[in-house]
């Protein structure tokens, strides 16, 4: 048994029909090196295989009788490797639009919350001789690293190969408890909140001030609240569009040694300001103001508290509002400077200490009333979208013996913020998924398409 932290149940608690809390990945591969040759029933079996000794893959959510306590993780002794995966034939002429679409109606079906909380589709018919696997896994189980290192878990550097060493999340299997343990365990939890809520306050007025005194002094990162309204920007549905494209590592870290002070990310956030300029010029939709975006920031390292969420967040401008995208990475790595430092004055706990506090009924009700009382649609806009940067394989991977040719990231979407972009290195490239609710945003390949130009024409400015 391991109960869920409050951070990870508050994905849990967030969800909706429209709002789904799961990270995707649309993984390509090339099955000319599967050892033997590609057969479904063999790739199914060698994946149960697989994923045996990762308990993350086997366990399902236990619910506290009442909600009294977020739940808890326990052995699914019913594991059956053939209802989380399944099988599909891409329509001819199995091209992007046809891949993309299928893998948008994937990524708006739900998770069965009676069942460990990830499936894979494995998807045949690709033209270019490829198939591709639509992995789900949902967010109070993985953040977005922690995502990518299960699926590497499944991979090999050879494609006859054992998988690599899933090392400490491997481990003996979770019992079940009893209903009475459930509830004395969830009672015992609820007599500490005041106590705990009490600890809190000192650390978190303290967070205030300091963020009070760097927004005095021009130090703080970019405000919540204070994004300009886009089309992408309202209530969601349950409908996603789906769209991906691939950039020169290479030419990314060329800008960053040309720009003094910036990183990769900074790099990444500039081409994709750029790129969301060019979508919404394009239409006539271009704020005189910059987009605001979520970067999700991994504390892994730092956290200590329990919990399969790790992250942390920043805001950050993209400056849209900069045509030249010299001066638009210039502007970012300036800034991202004192909203780093900003973000490394808050304690890497803080979110998830606070988050403890998340209670089912109050954020279940929440999240309903902004979706019927279409809330997003009005009003100040949080933020605009969500960018995330995954840091991938720098060699070649196997997937079942089959060689991964892309590996494109997808994270959530929420009501508000109906655009995701989420970049993950990979062996040279950087992978680009981009996920949209279809109403908002019906072509994201005209955002997607925008993202090699982007990076051209900053890799001209700046390097030449």
């Amino acid at each position: 048994m391991d109960r869920l932290s409050g951070l990870d149940a508050s994905f849990l608690y967030l969800e909706d029909n429209a709002q789904l809390m799961h990270v995707c990945g649309l993984i390509v591969i090339d099955p000319t090196t599967i050892p033997g040759g590609y057969s479904f029933e063999a790739f199914k079996t060698e994946l149960g295989r697989r994923v045996r000794p990762i308990p993350m893959f086997h366990r399902k959510l236990k619910f506290v009788p009442g909600r009294l306590d977020h739940p808890v993780w326990v052995e699914d002794v019913d594991f059956d490797i053939e209802r989380q995966v399944h099988r599909v034939a891409l329509p001819a002429p199995g091209g992007r639009d046809e891949l993309s679409e299928l893998a948008g109606h994937i990524a708006g079906l739900p998770l069965d919350r009676t069942r460990p909380l990830w499936e894979m589709w494995v998807i045949e018919g690709l033209e270019s001789g490829h198939m591709a696997v639509m992995s789900k896994m949902h967010h109070a189980s993985v953040d977005g690293v922690s995502g990518a290192n299960m699926i590497s878990y499944l991979c090999s550097l050879e494609p006859d190969a054992p998988p690599l060493d899933p090392g400490a999340t491997a481990g003996a299997s979770m019992r079940v408890p009893g209903d009475g343990e459930l509830i004395a365990r969830a009672v015992g939890n609820t007599l500490a909140k005041p106590v705990n809520f009490v600890k809190m306050l000192a650390p978190t007025a303290a967070i205030l001030v300091t963020s009070a005194r760097r927004a005095s002094e021009g130090k703080a990162m970019a405000a919540p609240l204070t994004a300009p309204r886009t089309s992408f920007n309202g209530n969601i549905t349950g409908h996603r569009s789906i769209a991906y494209t691939k950039m020169s590592l290479a030419k990314i870290k060329e800008i960053r040694h040309a720009v003094e002070g910036a990183t990769v990310n900074d790099v990444v956030l500039a081409v994709s300001g750029g790129a969301l300029r060019r979508y919404l010029e394009e239409r006539g939709e271009l704020p005189t103001t910059s987009l605001l975006a979520t970067v999700p920031v991994s504390v892994r390292s730092e956290s200590e508290g329990g919990g399969s969420n790790k992250v942390s967040s920043l805001f950050t401008r993209l400056r849209t509002d900069l045509e030249d995208p010299a001066e638009r990475i210039q502007e970012i790595a300036k800034s991202n400077v004192n909203a780093k430092e900003h973000h490394a004055a808050i304690p890497a706990d803080t979110l998830q200490d606070w988050a403890q506090f998340a209670a089912p009924r109050v954020f279940g009700l929440a999240t309903r009333a902004v979706s019927s009382f279409r809330l997003a649609d009005r009003g100040p806009v949080i933020h605009n979208l969500v960018i995330s940067n995954v840091p991938g394989p720098p060699v070649p991977l196997y997937f079942m013996g089959g060689r991964i040719e892309a590996l494109y990231p997808l994270g959530p979407i929420f009501h508000g913020a109906g655009l995701n972009i989420t970049v993950m290195s990979n062996n040279g490239i950087m992978d680009v998924g981009i996920i949209a609710c279809q109403e908002l945003m019906p072509r994201a390949w005209d955002l997607a398409d925008s993202f090699p130009e982007e990076l051209e024409a900053m890799h001209k400015a700046i390097v030449g």
